[in-house]
């Protein structure tokens, strides 16, 4: 759902339901065969070298920094961080806020830096670990609408007719994909690409 997210930031306006979700942009790295939540590893090392600060790592914790630190993979996970945050603030800014001209509360001419400003707040908050604790979490639109991110969004399920055109067109989908052996397919003005198998 983390690449989902940076790119539904790359549309005009967004379109969900009660039931539609986003998620956390928690980057992800493979390591030792699987994949491994890079902002939870720089949490991790973070609170690890804030310990050592203070005088209080014990044994195991130092033993495991002295045989596991690997100061170019955490410059990648990093990078992979500041990556996905740049992007976002990046495409925000270009796309969805690029009709944003007043403020909705105070009428207010909105300036570039502004967009940049609220497309980094909005970035940062779905960038942190310690409030949605899991990659996997999904993020409801009346959550990302809510007071801490305050994204725009548009109801779909409001109109019935959209909500049935688009839940035939997914099922359609879905449906399509299994049958070719597909998991996942993007769907875009030039075409299908249908991902994994």
């Amino acid at each position: 759902m983390s690449a989902g997210t940076v790119l539904v930031m790359s549309g005009d306006s967004i379109y969900m339901d009660y039931y539609s979700v986003l998620g956390p942009i928690d980057p992800q790295s493979p390591k030792d065969g699987g994949m491994i939540p890079v902002l939870g590893y720089l949490e991790q090392y973070k609170r690890l070298v804030e310990k050592s600060a203070k005088g209080n790592l014990t044994t195991a914790e130092l033993a495991f920094l002295v045989q596991k630190f690997d100061p170019a993979e955490l410059y990648k996970y990093e990078q992979a961080s500041e990556l996905s945050v740049s992007l976002l603030k990046e495409w925000l800014v270009k796309y969805k806020f690029k009709n944003w001209k007043k403020t909705l509360t105070r009428g207010k001419t909105v300036t570039e830096a502004m967009r940049k400003r609220r497309a980094e707040d909005i970035a940062r908050a779905l960038n942190r670990t310690d409030k949605w604790n899991s990659h996997g979490r999904g993020i409801s639109m009346e959550v990302l609408r809510s007071e801490d991110i305050k994204l725009q969004i548009e109801d779909f399920g409001a109109d019935a007719k959209i909500s049935q055109a688009l839940r035939v067109y997914h099922n359609l989908i879905k449906d399509y994909a299994a049958k070719v052996g597909s998991r996942n397919v993007l769907h875009t003005r030039d075409g299908f690409t249908w991902i994994g198998g």
